[in-house]
């Protein structure tokens, strides 16, 4: 038998490929002042920000973190906010130069060489920064700080290793431009088979385009009487709101005014009158479920103490669920200082029933915490502030009532249940009724439970009160 000639087998290959997932994050601090006197160790942290798989936060130490500097410096540091084991990675802090000259405090480690490689944080809470990060005297006579504000970026590149077979033979693919094609179509309005009359002025559009971006558009050019018109009078939309609808639908993206004019906003007060606001009106108007979204993003930025009831009352009156519910959140979290805000008493005169709402989610809070929550109680913080205000009849009667509109309790407060005159028997007191009059018992001054024990009934109780 003769030996068969040695086949040739085609070579393989592969590549190990290290590289940085990057991403980045801005933290605003303000109240900067307000801030000091926290306490040497002390921290305010940014909201947690995802890169590479990792969660992270800023820690910006208004009195520093060193107790052998005094408070001289101020110190800033990148946490692993995440569960993680030598997670290996680049950092870069900015402090934000606000006088517009651009000359921004800069600690990087990208682009230059570093001798010992990226830095490893060894497990969650592990940390990079630099306790000396500015001294505390100068930056509060610096251009970095603006109306009592900071601003610190931040850049984080988790390093990952992997063995890459694709990038040895591949053909770039460019990203879509359908956006910007339709874009030109609306532009040169060649085809238009449609005009809209806005405010005396005319916008020529596509009967299709619209009516497949649009379930109201769709309605109306293919079921309804408006099928065959080619003029149509909008008379509840200004013309920049329907030039921002128009772009939206053709190029699926938000115009630049948008973004002006919610970064530019003074007076909270004036929300509505907001472009941002304005498109959110009008995508509930004509169906446009991203554009609400992208609206509902913009607004949720906008979310302050003095601000949350009105982009509340925007939330619920065009079906903004997301943002309806984070300014609910945000509402509850920080609720001694928005009833102590205009926007409290504008819910409570407008809009009664969300207000009743928001009273609903406090009292479910309320139960959270007393269960073991980590959120902190309402109560808790009612009861901030000086001494003698503490536990005065608004705040206790406020928490009274939504505690038992929140559990839906008001139809048990009457007179069918009997309270025993001794607070200590009332654990053997059975039903609801128990429950709202152990929690009242509980919360007013001393000196009015033995007021409150001679009645029979939780409706007498309420009703002395």
């Amino acid at each position: 038998m003769t030996n068969s000639p040695n086949l040739l087998v085609s070579p393989t290959s592969s590549r190990s490929v290290t590289e940085t997932v990057n991403g980045s994050h801005k933290f605003v601090i303000q109240g900067y002042s307000l801030a000091k006197g926290m306490g040497i160790g002390k921290h305010i942290a940014s909201d947690n920000f995802t890169v590479g798989g990792y969660q992270w936060a800023i820690y910006f130490y208004p009195d520093g973190k060193n107790p052998e500097d005094n408070s001289t410096y101020v110190s800033v540091f990148i946490a692993l906010a995440s569960e993680g084991t030598d997670v290996r990675a680049l950092f870069e802090l900015t402090l934000v130069d606000q006088s517009g000259k651009g000359k921004h405090k800069v600690h990087s480690h990208f682009d230059r060489s570093l001798e010992s490689g990226p830095y490893t944080l060894k497990y969650r809470g592990s940390m990079w920064g630099y306790k000396r990060f500015f001294r505390r005297a100068l930056l509060e006579t610096s251009d970095f700080l603006k109306d009592d504000c900071l601003k610190i970026n931040c850049t984080v590149g988790v390093v990952v290793s992997a063995i890459d077979c694709s990038r040895l033979h591949s053909i770039q693919v460019p990203e879509s431009d359908i956006g910007a094609q339709f874009g030109m179509l609306l532009e040169n309005m060649e085809g238009s088979d449609v005009t809209f009359n806005v405010a005396g002025e005319k916008f020529h559009a596509h009967k299709l385009v619209l009516a497949a971006r649009s379930p109201t558009f769709r309605s109306k050019f293919f079921e309804g009487s408006e099928e065959d018109r080619e003029e149509i009078v909008i008379s509840d939309l200004e013309p920049k709101v329907f030039k921002a609808i128009l772009h939206f639908i053709y190029r699926d993206t938000l115009t630049e005014d948008v973004d002006s004019a919610t970064s530019s906003l003074s007076c909270m007060s004036l929300v509505s009158d907001t472009l941002t606001a304005k498109l959110l009106a009008a995508s509930d108007k004509y169906g446009l479920e991203r554009l609400r979204l992208m609206c509902e993003s913009h607004l949720c930025k906008d979310i302050s103490v003095n601000s949350v009831a009105r982009i509340l009352a925007l939330a619920d009156q065009y079906h903004a669920s997301e943002l309806k519910s984070i300014c609910l959140r945000f509402a509850v979290e920080n609720l001694a200082a928005v009833m102590r805000s205009d926007g409290f008493e504008y819910l409570k005169e407008n809009f009664p029933a969300l207000q009743s709402e928001l009273l609903k989610t406090v009292a479910g809070c309320e139960e959270d915490c007393s269960s073991g929550g980590k959120s902190r109680s309402v109560w808790a913080q009612l009861s901030d502030g000086d001494t003698n205000s503490r536990r005065n009849y608004a705040s206790w009667e406020f928490q009274f009532r939504m505690y038992v509109k929140g559990n839906e309790l008001w139809g048990h407060v009457d007179r069918s249940s009997t309270a025993p005159t001794d607070p200590k028997e009332l654990s053997s007191w059975e039903g609801r009724d128990a429950k709202i009059a152990s929690w009242l018992l509980s919360s007013v001054e001393p000196h009015m439970v033995n007021n409150l024990c001679r009645f029979t009934t939780v409706k007498q109780m309420w009703d002395y009160l």
